[in-house]
């Protein structure tokens, strides 16, 4: 396609996405309805896409977490078109006031939402992405420019053109939703230097790519980064239920940005919860501390850039500390700023752990594995943004619109 060909095609979104701004709730509602019930039945071509995605990632000798990132059946086409029905059944953001005053001159002035725009979304391996950043996107009044990875192309492909059925069926431009077939390197960069037609872009995938970004992106941009997510297991925990939320958040889905990747554990329950985990964690590979090593004698020592890594695996660093503000500090320098966990009966060291910790999301009492836009009630994400500026966490409707200030008056003019 060229960078001539992605910016062409950026026009074609630009022009698709004055519609979408200008379409009833009612309408794009339909769209999604509509998509999800397209997804359903068109679920057996959607598999023959990602079959050959499938053969073409073994092959080429992808691995086994990505793979399984990769990998579409029919639960998981329903859960993508239960997504979009989930989203079509929020109240829509756009038009809400946010709020507003009357000025002593009579002026009425208010602050409403409106949709960005042009969102464009890059990302890797995961096809689900597919539907549920371009449903968010139309909800939100907005067109999805989308560009996935080359292990995904006919998967992303099959799933596109579901969707630009379902806006031609409503009467809206196809191109509301357009995918970059190009996953060259070079169109990934040109695709990110669509400045002027293309108003924010969220990227999802590693560190690779949150690098691209930063070294080429003009767009402006919300950064979903690394998750080096952390459980900590106070004194006072329940050593039940503690047990429970770390399994879940190790081994539920290891691949996943919220899964955890270091547990910390506080000096006076280390002994009898690190016991319980050997046997509950098997088929975890461990590395620990010297303290935790002590309880765990399978694990292997754990170096500083263990505690730093993001394994996205059935990985796990282990250490033991003597108090709620070591574990505060270790995650300070370690955590990526995405999800946190406490596991505590204490209220106060819930309070002191929420209040002290810089993350986009805190948890007291839940595993990490729940922060994730449809979990905590927005439908569905676009990403988990661990910047601060515009959104921050799991980014649903609002965080996909901005805000325009409407003023109205009665002649009034300035003296």
């Amino acid at each position: 396609m060229g960078a001539t060909g992605i910016e062409h095609l950026a026009r074609r979104v630009r022009a698709a996405s004055r519609a979408v701004a200008c379409a009833s709730s009612a309408v794009r509602d339909d769209v999604l309805r509509s998509s999800a019930d397209l997804l359903v039945s068109g679920a057996s071509g959607i598999l023959e896409a990602n079959a050959a995605d499938m053969e073409r990632a073994r092959t080429g000798g992808l691995g086994a977490t990505a793979i399984d990132r990769l990998a579409l059946d029919e639960a998981r086409i329903e859960e993508m078109a239960e997504g979009l029905r989930c989203v079509a059944a929020l109240g829509d953001p756009v038009g809400e006031v946010l709020e507003g005053w009357v000025r002593p001159n009579g002026l009425r002035v208010e602050r409403v939402r409106v949709p960005l725009g042009v969102v464009g979304v890059i990302y890797e391996n995961r096809p689900n992405v597919t539907s549920d950043a371009a449903g968010l996107c139309l909800k939100a009044g907005n067109a999805a420019f989308l560009r996935g990875s080359a292990s995904a192309i006919e998967s992303n492909r099959a799933i596109v053109a579901v969707l630009r059925t379902a806006l031609a069926k409503a009467g809206l431009p196809e191109d509301a939703v357009a995918l970059v077939e190009d996953t060259s390197h070079e169109a990934a960069v040109a695709f990110m230097q669509l400045r002027g037609l293309v108003d924010c872009l969220v990227p999802r995938g590693g560190r690779a790519l949150v690098a691209a970004l930063e070294a080429h992106a003009t767009v402006p941009y919300v950064i979903d980064g690394d998750g080096n997510c952390h459980v900590y297991v106070d004194a006072s925990a329940d050593l039940d239920m503690a047990e429970r939320i770390v399994v879940n958040a190790k081994t539920q889905r290891p691949g996943v940005c919220n899964a955890m990747e270091t547990l910390l554990v506080h000096a006076d329950v280390a002994a009898p919860l690190l016991g319980r985990l050997a046997r509950s964690l098997a088929g975890v590979e461990l590395v620990a501390d010297e303290r935790a090593r002590v309880h765990l004698p399978g694990a292997r020592a754990a170096t500083d850039e263990d505690f730093a890594t993001e394994f996205l695996s059935l990985k796990l660093a282990v250490g033991v500390v003597d108090d709620l503000d070591a574990a505060i500090r270790h995650i300070e320098r370690f955590g990526t700023g995405h999800s946190e966990a406490i596991v505590t009966r204490d209220l106060a060291a819930a309070d002191r752990f929420v209040r002290a910790v810089d993350a986009a999301a805190v948890l007291v009492n839940a595993s990490t594995r729940f922060v994730d836009g449809k979990e905590l009630g927005l439908g569905a994400e676009v990403g988990i943004s661990t910047q601060k500026l515009h959104a921050r966490g799991p980014m649903g409707l609002r965080a996909l619109t901005c805000v325009k200030w409407v003023v109205h008056g009665d002649g009034q003019v300035r003296g």
